[in-house]
């Protein structure tokens, strides 16, 4: 089985909608998505990834499900004075310092993960991927799967940078702050995983693609820079 991650395009985060790049983005990305034969497409309820949706939905004449457990990761920290922050934005010395943040089963066990919902909202998306992939024949069974029916079946998700990150550390069993803090899967990008069967009934992921952005590349379009930070500190650039 393979499962396709897309990215929204370029976001206007103020009215949960897209830039105007991020339209241009979204038709380009169409034009690629269209050709590709899915089963079965998923979309996160949030108004960036419906309207990027939306383009490649109405190319092909198909629907996607609206799953709420693919709204982007909702897990916050509290730092003090009823400061909250989203528990995947944190700077590198903050997290890198303690080794817990680097363990599957321990990263949100943290004081400072404590704070707040993390767990909650980790265990809920693992849930819901894990439902979804067991619909479709594959049953999470420890680090690996229980294969139920073996398949060439092809998921689409349309989500968020944050949420991928957590349902990709689920299917590999390792923890989400490594995605977060050191992959950048920019606006538009397509991230793929897939099935190895190498023992009969027992099967394993892996990312044969990350970010992906051709669909940009061939058409000349600048790829967003969302979801980066500036290369150096003394740039110009999101800091």
């Amino acid at each position: 089985m393979k499962i396709i991650f897309v990215r929204h395009a370029e976001p206007d985060y103020e009215h949960d909608s897209l830039t105007e790049k991020g339209f241009r983005e979204a038709e380009l990305l169409a034009d690629m998505l269209k050709d590709i034969e899915v089963d079965a497409y998923y979309c996160s309820p949030m108004g960036r990834a419906q309207a990027t949706a939306s383009f490649t939905l109405e190319k092909i004449g198909r629907s996607a499900k609206t799953l709420d457990w693919l709204h982007e990761f909702d897990g916050k920290i509290n730092l003090g004075s009823e400061n909250e922050a989203m528990c995947w934005d944190m700077l590198p010395r903050e997290w890198t310092a303690e080794d817990g943040y680097y363990s599957a089963d321990s990263w949100y066990k943290t004081g400072i993960m404590k704070t707040g919902n993390a767990e909650e909202e980790y265990r809920k998306v693992c849930r819901g991927i894990d439902e979804l992939m067991a619909e479709h024949g594959y049953e999470h069974n420890g680090r690996v799967y229980k294969v139920t029916e073996s398949n060439h079946k092809t998921l689409m998700l349309f989500c968020h940078f944050g949420v991928m990150c957590v349902i990709l550390s689920h299917i590999f069993s390792c923890s989400p702050m490594v995605f977060w803090h050191n992959f950048a899967a920019l606006p538009s990008s397509v991230t793929t995983i897939v099935s190895e069967e190498r023992e009969e009934g027992i099967a394993s992921f892996r990312c044969s693609a990350f970010g992906e952005l051709s669909h940009l590349c061939v058409a000349g379009e600048e790829p967003s820079f969302a979801a980066r930070f500036c290369e150096c500190f003394s740039d110009d650039t999101r800091h």
